[in-house]
Protein backbone atom coordinates (compact mmCIF):
# COMPACT_ATOMS: atom_id res chain seq x y z
CA UNK A 1 0.00 0.00 0.00
CA UNK A 2 1.43 3.44 -1.09
CA UNK A 3 1.77 5.97 1.72
CA UNK A 4 -1.17 8.35 2.07
CA UNK A 5 -0.77 11.65 0.64
CA UNK A 6 -2.63 13.03 3.69
CA UNK A 7 -0.86 11.02 6.53
CA UNK A 8 -2.85 8.92 8.50
CA UNK A 9 -4.34 11.04 11.43
CA UNK A 10 -5.74 14.66 10.56
CA UNK A 11 -6.97 16.44 13.30
CA UNK A 12 -9.93 18.83 12.36
CA UNK A 13 -8.82 21.74 14.19
CA UNK A 14 -10.72 23.95 16.21
CA UNK A 15 -10.64 27.41 15.63
CA UNK A 16 -9.41 29.63 18.41
CA UNK A 17 -11.00 33.02 19.57
CA UNK A 18 -10.30 35.30 21.67
CA UNK A 19 -12.44 37.11 24.45
CA UNK A 20 -14.54 39.03 21.79
CA UNK A 21 -15.03 36.11 20.11
CA UNK A 22 -12.17 37.60 17.29
CA UNK A 23 -9.50 35.39 15.69
CA UNK A 24 -6.83 34.62 17.77
CA UNK A 25 -4.32 33.59 15.47
CA UNK A 26 -1.60 33.72 17.97
CA UNK A 27 -3.29 30.71 19.72
CA UNK A 28 -4.25 29.11 16.36
CA UNK A 29 -0.26 29.19 15.76
CA UNK A 30 0.20 27.56 18.88
CA UNK A 31 -2.64 25.01 18.38
CA UNK A 32 -0.59 23.74 15.38
CA UNK A 33 2.47 23.53 17.13
CA UNK A 34 1.06 21.46 19.96
CA UNK A 35 -0.84 19.13 17.33
CA UNK A 36 2.73 19.10 15.85
CA UNK A 37 4.34 17.96 19.16
CA UNK A 38 1.19 15.20 19.43
CA UNK A 39 2.84 13.58 16.42
CA UNK A 40 -0.36 14.15 13.82
CA UNK A 41 0.56 14.07 10.09
CA UNK A 42 -2.07 16.67 9.03
CA UNK A 43 -4.47 19.73 10.11
CA UNK A 44 -7.83 19.98 8.32
CA UNK A 45 -8.09 23.91 9.10
CA UNK A 46 -11.54 25.85 9.55
CA UNK A 47 -13.45 22.81 9.32
CA UNK A 48 -16.97 21.81 10.87
CA UNK A 49 -14.77 21.68 14.24
CA UNK A 50 -12.97 24.53 13.28
CA UNK A 51 -16.82 26.45 12.64
CA UNK A 52 -16.40 27.08 9.16
CA UNK A 53 -19.81 27.91 9.20
CA UNK A 54 -19.34 30.98 11.31
CA UNK A 55 -15.67 31.63 9.91
CA UNK A 56 -16.13 33.58 6.76
CA UNK A 57 -13.92 33.90 3.96
CA UNK A 58 -11.04 36.89 4.94
CA UNK A 59 -11.19 35.22 8.06
CA UNK A 60 -10.65 31.67 7.08
CA UNK A 61 -8.14 32.86 4.73
CA UNK A 62 -6.54 34.63 7.75
CA UNK A 63 -6.86 31.20 9.55
CA UNK A 64 -4.92 29.27 6.65
CA UNK A 65 -1.85 31.30 6.39
CA UNK A 66 -1.54 31.47 10.06
CA UNK A 67 -1.65 27.43 9.45
CA UNK A 68 0.81 27.19 7.04
CA UNK A 69 3.44 29.56 8.55
CA UNK A 70 3.31 27.39 12.08
CA UNK A 71 3.16 24.21 10.19
CA UNK A 72 6.36 25.13 8.38
CA UNK A 73 5.98 21.97 6.38
CA UNK A 74 6.23 19.60 9.10
CA UNK A 75 2.32 18.56 8.70
CA UNK A 76 0.13 18.63 5.71
CA UNK A 77 -1.98 21.25 5.78
CA UNK A 78 -5.71 20.66 4.41
CA UNK A 79 -7.92 23.94 3.97
CA UNK A 80 -11.71 23.57 4.42
CA UNK A 81 -13.10 25.07 0.94
CA UNK A 82 -16.05 23.16 0.64
CA UNK A 83 -19.84 25.35 0.27
CA UNK A 84 -23.05 24.98 -1.07
CA UNK A 85 -22.34 26.93 -3.96
CA UNK A 86 -20.12 25.46 -6.78
CA UNK A 87 -18.95 28.84 -8.29
CA UNK A 88 -18.66 30.25 -5.21
CA UNK A 89 -16.18 26.94 -3.82
CA UNK A 90 -14.55 27.31 -7.03
CA UNK A 91 -13.64 31.07 -6.54
CA UNK A 92 -12.38 30.47 -3.28
CA UNK A 93 -10.13 27.36 -4.11
CA UNK A 94 -8.26 29.58 -6.20
CA UNK A 95 -7.81 31.60 -4.45
CA UNK A 96 -6.61 29.41 -1.39
CA UNK A 97 -4.22 27.11 -3.66
CA UNK A 98 -2.32 30.28 -3.33
CA UNK A 99 -1.52 30.09 -0.17
CA UNK A 100 0.48 27.31 0.29
CA UNK A 101 -1.56 24.36 1.71
CA UNK A 102 -1.40 21.23 0.48
CA UNK A 103 -4.61 19.99 -0.41
CA UNK A 104 -8.22 20.81 0.45
CA UNK A 105 -11.14 19.43 1.92
CA UNK A 106 -14.70 19.60 0.10
CA UNK A 107 -18.24 18.68 1.31
CA UNK A 108 -21.14 17.34 -0.11
CA UNK A 109 -23.76 20.57 -1.02
CA UNK A 110 -25.86 21.09 2.39
CA UNK A 111 -29.23 22.49 2.60
CA UNK A 112 -29.66 22.57 -1.28
CA UNK A 113 -30.55 18.51 -1.18
CA UNK A 114 -28.31 17.45 -4.46
CA UNK A 115 -29.02 14.39 -6.15
CA UNK A 116 -26.70 12.41 -7.15
CA UNK A 117 -25.45 13.77 -10.26
CA UNK A 118 -25.62 17.23 -8.52
CA UNK A 119 -23.05 16.20 -6.22
CA UNK A 120 -20.75 14.54 -9.13
CA UNK A 121 -20.79 17.60 -10.58
CA UNK A 122 -20.20 20.25 -7.90
CA UNK A 123 -17.17 17.92 -6.98
CA UNK A 124 -15.87 17.52 -10.51
CA UNK A 125 -16.37 21.21 -11.50
CA UNK A 126 -14.11 22.04 -8.56
CA UNK A 127 -11.07 19.28 -9.67
CA UNK A 128 -11.02 20.46 -13.07
CA UNK A 129 -10.35 24.30 -11.59
CA UNK A 130 -7.84 23.74 -9.41
CA UNK A 131 -4.76 21.85 -9.45
CA UNK A 132 -4.65 20.96 -5.45
CA UNK A 133 -5.31 16.93 -4.53
CA UNK A 134 -9.18 17.08 -2.86
CA UNK A 135 -10.36 15.10 -0.03
CA UNK A 136 -14.13 15.22 -0.40
CA UNK A 137 -16.66 15.08 2.91
CA UNK A 138 -19.84 12.94 3.12
CA UNK A 139 -21.84 13.89 6.06
CA UNK A 140 -25.29 12.99 6.38
CA UNK A 141 -26.01 14.05 9.35
CA UNK A 142 -24.90 17.44 8.63
CA UNK A 143 -25.72 17.71 5.02
CA UNK A 144 -28.91 15.67 4.94
CA UNK A 145 -28.36 13.83 1.85
CA UNK A 146 -25.53 10.97 1.66
CA UNK A 147 -23.24 10.05 -0.78
CA UNK A 148 -23.58 6.74 -2.31
CA UNK A 149 -20.53 4.31 -3.14
CA UNK A 150 -21.37 4.62 -6.87
CA UNK A 151 -20.75 8.17 -6.82
CA UNK A 152 -17.48 8.64 -4.63
CA UNK A 153 -15.92 5.77 -6.91
CA UNK A 154 -16.91 7.84 -9.86
CA UNK A 155 -15.25 10.84 -8.54
CA UNK A 156 -12.06 8.65 -7.64
CA UNK A 157 -12.08 7.02 -11.18
CA UNK A 158 -12.92 10.20 -12.98
CA UNK A 159 -10.53 12.89 -11.44
CA UNK A 160 -7.22 12.25 -10.65
CA UNK A 161 -6.59 14.87 -8.08
CA UNK A 162 -9.52 13.68 -6.23
CA UNK A 163 -7.56 11.55 -3.72
CA UNK A 164 -9.31 10.90 -0.67
CA UNK A 165 -12.87 10.88 1.22
CA UNK A 166 -13.66 11.47 4.86
CA UNK A 167 -16.24 9.58 5.43
CA UNK A 168 -18.58 10.61 8.53
CA UNK A 169 -22.10 8.30 6.93
CA UNK A 170 -21.88 5.96 9.08
CA UNK A 171 -22.60 3.12 6.84
CA UNK A 172 -19.64 0.70 6.79
CA UNK A 173 -21.10 -1.61 4.28
CA UNK A 174 -21.24 1.73 1.80
CA UNK A 175 -17.87 2.45 2.99
CA UNK A 176 -16.77 -1.03 2.26
CA UNK A 177 -17.43 -1.05 -0.98
CA UNK A 178 -15.73 1.97 -1.89
CA UNK A 179 -12.32 0.87 0.28
CA UNK A 180 -12.80 -2.22 -1.58
CA UNK A 181 -13.49 -1.11 -5.53
CA UNK A 182 -11.79 2.46 -5.71
CA UNK A 183 -8.71 2.91 -7.88
CA UNK A 184 -4.87 2.81 -6.35
CA UNK A 185 -4.38 5.85 -4.40
CA UNK A 186 -7.70 6.42 -3.48
CA UNK A 187 -7.91 7.00 0.61
CA UNK A 188 -10.49 6.59 2.86
CA UNK A 189 -10.66 7.46 5.91
CA UNK A 190 -13.23 7.70 9.80
CA UNK A 191 -14.87 11.04 9.82
CA UNK A 192 -16.27 9.56 13.24
CA UNK A 193 -13.76 9.16 16.09
CA UNK A 194 -15.80 6.16 17.05
CA UNK A 195 -15.70 4.17 14.14
CA UNK A 196 -11.73 4.59 13.16
CA UNK A 197 -11.16 1.12 14.29
CA UNK A 198 -14.02 -0.76 12.59
CA UNK A 199 -12.88 1.87 9.48
CA UNK A 200 -9.17 0.74 9.51
CA UNK A 201 -10.02 -2.96 10.02
CA UNK A 202 -11.75 -2.88 6.45
CA UNK A 203 -8.66 -0.74 5.00
CA UNK A 204 -9.18 2.49 5.37
CA UNK A 205 -6.22 4.36 5.93
CA UNK A 206 -7.03 6.34 9.32
CA UNK A 207 -9.02 9.38 10.54
CA UNK A 208 -9.95 12.95 9.95
CA UNK A 209 -10.67 13.40 13.95
CA UNK A 210 -11.86 16.02 16.36
CA UNK A 211 -10.86 14.14 19.62
CA UNK A 212 -7.23 14.58 18.61
CA UNK A 213 -6.98 18.58 19.15
CA UNK A 214 -7.91 16.61 22.73
CA UNK A 215 -5.62 13.42 22.76
CA UNK A 216 -3.26 13.68 19.56
CA UNK A 217 -0.94 11.09 21.17
CA UNK A 218 -3.78 8.28 22.31
CA UNK A 219 -5.44 8.96 18.71
CA UNK A 220 -2.04 8.03 17.15
CA UNK A 221 -1.78 4.68 19.56
CA UNK A 222 -4.76 3.61 17.51
CA UNK A 223 -4.05 4.39 14.55
CA UNK A 224 -0.71 2.93 14.93
CA UNK A 225 -1.55 -0.21 16.43
CA UNK A 226 -4.38 -0.74 13.14
CA UNK A 227 -1.57 0.47 10.59
CA UNK A 228 0.42 -2.96 12.16
CA UNK A 229 -2.33 -5.12 12.20
CA UNK A 230 -2.54 -5.27 15.94
CA UNK A 231 -5.96 -5.33 16.27
CA UNK A 232 -6.33 -7.04 19.35
CA UNK A 233 -4.10 -3.61 21.20
CA UNK A 234 -6.08 -1.53 19.06
CA UNK A 235 -9.25 -2.15 20.30
CA UNK A 236 -8.21 -1.91 23.85
CA UNK A 237 -6.65 1.42 23.15
CA UNK A 238 -10.10 2.13 21.16
CA UNK A 239 -12.11 1.09 24.18
CA UNK A 240 -10.31 2.90 26.51
CA UNK A 241 -10.95 5.93 24.88
CA UNK A 242 -14.11 5.44 23.74
CA UNK A 243 -15.73 7.35 26.64
CA UNK A 244 -14.42 10.52 25.48
CA UNK A 245 -14.64 10.00 21.40
CA UNK A 246 -18.57 9.89 22.28
CA UNK A 247 -18.37 12.10 25.77
CA UNK A 248 -17.05 15.24 23.41
CA UNK A 249 -20.22 14.72 20.96
CA UNK A 250 -22.71 15.05 23.64
CA UNK A 251 -23.88 18.46 22.54
CA UNK A 252 -23.16 19.99 18.99
CA UNK A 253 -19.57 19.68 17.89
CA UNK A 254 -16.88 21.63 18.76
CA UNK A 255 -18.69 22.72 22.28
CA UNK A 256 -17.34 20.70 24.19
CA UNK A 257 -13.96 20.00 22.18
CA UNK A 258 -12.93 23.67 23.10
CA UNK A 259 -14.48 23.00 26.41
CA UNK A 260 -12.24 19.84 26.73
CA UNK A 261 -9.06 22.28 25.77
CA UNK A 262 -9.39 24.65 28.11
CA UNK A 263 -10.29 21.90 31.04
CA UNK A 264 -6.58 20.87 29.98
CA UNK A 265 -5.22 23.82 30.35
CA UNK A 266 -4.98 25.32 26.78
CA UNK A 267 -7.56 27.52 26.31
CA UNK A 268 -8.86 28.55 22.73
CA UNK A 269 -12.10 30.57 23.49
CA UNK A 270 -15.66 30.09 23.13
CA UNK A 271 -18.03 29.14 20.71
CA UNK A 272 -19.95 31.21 17.81
CA UNK A 273 -23.43 31.98 17.68
CA UNK A 274 -25.65 29.84 17.50
CA UNK A 275 -23.86 27.69 18.69
CA UNK A 276 -23.74 28.44 22.86
CA UNK A 277 -20.67 27.60 25.16
CA UNK A 278 -20.73 24.73 27.67
CA UNK A 279 -22.78 24.55 30.44
CA UNK A 280 -21.30 24.08 34.40
CA UNK A 281 -23.06 20.44 34.35
CA UNK A 282 -21.82 19.46 30.60
CA UNK A 283 -18.35 20.73 31.56
CA UNK A 284 -18.87 18.64 34.59
CA UNK A 285 -19.57 15.23 33.25
CA UNK A 286 -16.66 15.94 30.64
CA UNK A 287 -14.11 16.92 32.88
CA UNK A 288 -14.84 12.95 34.53
CA UNK A 289 -15.02 11.65 31.24
CA UNK A 290 -11.17 13.02 30.69
CA UNK A 291 -10.68 11.58 34.28
CA UNK A 292 -12.11 8.01 33.30
CA UNK A 293 -10.10 7.81 30.83
CA UNK A 294 -6.75 9.41 31.75
CA UNK A 295 -6.42 12.73 29.93
CA UNK A 296 -7.25 14.64 32.44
Amino acid sequence: MTEPLFGHLITAMVTPFDENNDLDLDRTAQLVERQVEGGVDGLAVVPTTGECPTVFYPQKIEVFKTAVEAAAGRVKIIAYVGDNCTADTVDFAREVEKLGVDGFLCVVPYYNKPPQEGMYQHFKTIADAVDMPIMLYNIPGRCVVNMQAETTLRLANDCDNIIAIKEASGKLDQIKQIIDESPEGFDVYSGDDALTYDIMKLGGVGVVSTTSNVAPQRMGEIVRLCLEGKWDEAKEANDKLMPLMQGLFETSNPILVKEALKLSGFPVGGVRLPLVNATKEQSDRLAAVMKQVGVL
